[in-house]
């Protein structure tokens, strides 16, 4: 794995902004290596390079979701690597997540390249520059007709030099999660040097990193900070700065923080369940939480949005699905860290139904994800009805309205009939983040938003942090929220015709955490990691994977019954992903591999 990024190979990891915002990606190209090493516009093209090996969830697996190697969901796939977690077969050789090894290790080699290239930034940014000018020459706030000012750009590169260590901190969290110890890399450009770091430490790299950079970065993409020396807010559309939502700011770095520490006190990772751990989680994700507060405090950014949420609470009975819609969630002040991948058809071509022109079933929803949504009112003969909305704004189920289509049905002579080649194992489709009526036969595209970090997932940190420390009712610490207020507030904003929960016992309460994250952040790269770091993995992964079968009766209506459609596999060793050989004989005596893997 001791590797040394060069200028040529960075290029093809440059991000540059286009008319549609930093979120777009593009490749750039440079004429000579005079005007590579000249232009001021190669820094920041250099400070976007660092975001490059990030990855959509869009496109983990076989260029899909990862949902099917947890409970969530059964590839349709006859053959698909998600196989090699289901049937417990990974090894150093097979290991289909390996690449993001790489790509993570080349992300943080980027940022260290780029803080390399930057300690001179100023000088590049200076280059043929009215530097005396504050923000335009009669003095107004700057404005898109006119020169953006020398100092603008000078404070972007301050915030530059800090979104790299944070990127550096987010590409270790992704790291340790999967592998847990990972070795630590200098930041020397020439020659890098590998450090071993148990899980601890890089737990406590991550923290630092973070904790260094914190207040270093922009405060929130929505708003930007003036020159001023007093740190006035303007406006963020007069200074152009809300293309660069997608970059990382103060609220994304301490989700990152409160998402690491959570992960940290969690049962693989804390054995011994030291509450102080909890503590330490329940105080990173209260410190996102009054971010947050302070964001709506100032009074600015977010327009009609501040009315809504004056003190930053989760709307009530709101459209759970149409926020994973297009580029909707970029707009939405419950976003913290977002990824997007160019405009396309991937998502839907691979999940949309068979009976649906250009659907090839895909990622399928599993009976036992739809068993975890609650009843909302009385339970009838339609299991259906009734239900959590989540479950209608995440799963196409038969009798749905989906596409144009009012009653789904996969009965055996129905359109979408679960008998028809390639249909879905489960009887139940994905909905979310996917378009409807997206012509795939003509080549009908979309934007499609990787929701990263959301303010929902922090409140359920919080919730289980706080309910581990402290019980579910008890804020001795003087937070302002319980961990049941916080679950309730997510509760409340899938509708408020749930009912309460009403665990009282650490035990149960824990129970009820669980299942929300189930249903809240299904489908979002979450359910599969949860597994492993509360090592439920082996008690939930080994049972049988259900689906529904849907027939017709004689008066014409339907009639289910569950059936077992696969059966999986997880082993101990699976906790951890196995390093493949290359990289540990690469590393120098740096890398040792996962236990139960030699």
């Amino acid at each position: 794995m001791k590797r040394i990024i060069s200028i040529s190979s960075l290029l093809t990891l440059l991000l540059v902004s286009g008319c549609s915002g930093f979120l777009d990606t593009r490749q750039d190209v440079f004429d000579t290596m005079d005007r590579l090493q000249t232009r001021s516009s190669t820094l920041n093209n250099f400070a976007t390079a660092y975001y490059t090996p990030m990855r959509s969830g869009f496109s983990m697996i076989d260029e899909n979701l990862f949902a099917s190697a947890s409970d969530e969901a059964e590839q349709t796939a006859a053959v698909s690597n998600v196989s090699i977690f289901n049937k417990g077969i990974i090894s150093p050789e097979r290991n289909p997540l390996s690449y993001l090894y790489t790509n993570y290790y080349d992300g943080i080699r980027a940022a260290h390249f780029f803080l390399d290239y930057a300690k001179d930034g100023e000088e590049f940014l200076a280059l043929n520059r009215d530097t005396a000018t504050v923000y335009n020459p009669d003095g107004s706030v700057y404005s898109k007709d006119k020169p953006r000012g020398y100092k603008r750009d000078v404070i972007n590169l301050q915030w530059q030099r800090a979104e790299a260590r944070i990127a550096e901190a987010y590409y270790y969290a992704e790291l340790s999660k999967m592998y847990g110890g990972v070795p630590i890399i200098s930041d020397d450009v020439t020659n890098p040097t590998m450090t071993p770091a148990t899980y601890d430490e890089v737990v406590e790299h991550i923290v630092k990193l973070i904790d260094d950079n914190k207040d270093k970065v922009n405060l929130d993409w929505r708003v930007a900070l003036t020159p001023d020396a007093d740190n006035a807010v303007a406006d963020v559309n007069n200074w152009n700065f809300r293309d660069n939502i997608g970059r990382f700011d103060k609220t994304s770095a301490l989700a990152i923080k409160a998402r690491v520490l959570l992960y940290a006190a969690s049962p693989r990772n804390n054995p011994d369940n030291s509450v102080e751990k909890w503590k330490r989680a329940a105080a990173a994700a209260h410190e996102v939480i009054e971010c947050r507060k302070d964001i709506f405090a100032r009074g600015f950014g977010f327009g009609e949005d501040a009315k809504t949420f004056p003190d930053y609470k989760m709307p009530v009975n709101r459209d759970y699905g149409k926020y994973f819609l297009a580029n909707n969630a970029t707009k939405d002040v419950e976003s913290i860290f977002l990824i997007r991948q160019a405009a396309g058809n991937s998502p839907e071509s691979l999940n949309y139904p068979v009976g649906t022109r250009g659907g090839h079933s895909g990622v399928c929803p599993t009976q036992n994800l739809v068993d975890a949504y609650e009843w909302v009112g009385p339970k009838t003969p339609n299991q259906y009805e009734n239900r959590d909305p989540r479950m209608a704004a995440t799963i196409v189920y038969n009798g749905s309205s989906w596409n144009g289509v009012n009653d789904f049905d996969q009965s055996p002579k129905g359109q979408f009939s679960q008998k028809a080649n390639g249909a879905s194992k489960t009887g139940y489709y994905l909905r979310k983040f996917l378009a409807t009526n997206l012509n795939l036969i003509e080549g009908g595209k979309t934007d499609h938003i990787w929701v990263a970090y959301r303010y929902a997932e922090v409140l359920l940190n919080y919730a289980e942090a706080m309910n581990e420390a402290y019980g579910p009712d008890s804020d001795p610490v003087g937070y302002g929220m319980t961990a049941r207020e916080a679950l309730t507030e997510v509760r409340n904003s899938a509708s408020t015709s749930l009912p309460a929960v009403t665990a009282s016992s650490k035990v149960d309460f824990r129970k009820a955490v669980k299942a929300e994250r189930r249903v809240e952040l299904a489908f979002e790269d979450h359910r599969y990691w949860d597994l492993i770091r509360w090592k439920d993995a082996e008690s939930v992964l080994n049972k049988p994977i259900k689906g529904i079968v849907v027939k017709k009766n004689n008066l014409g209506g339907y009639q289910y019954s569950t059936t077992v459609v696969a059966t999986r596999v997880f082993e101990e060793k699976q906790y951890y992903l196995p390093f493949t050989r290359e990289e540990i004989a690469n590393s120098n005596g740096a890398l040792n591999q996962n236990p139960l893997y030699n």
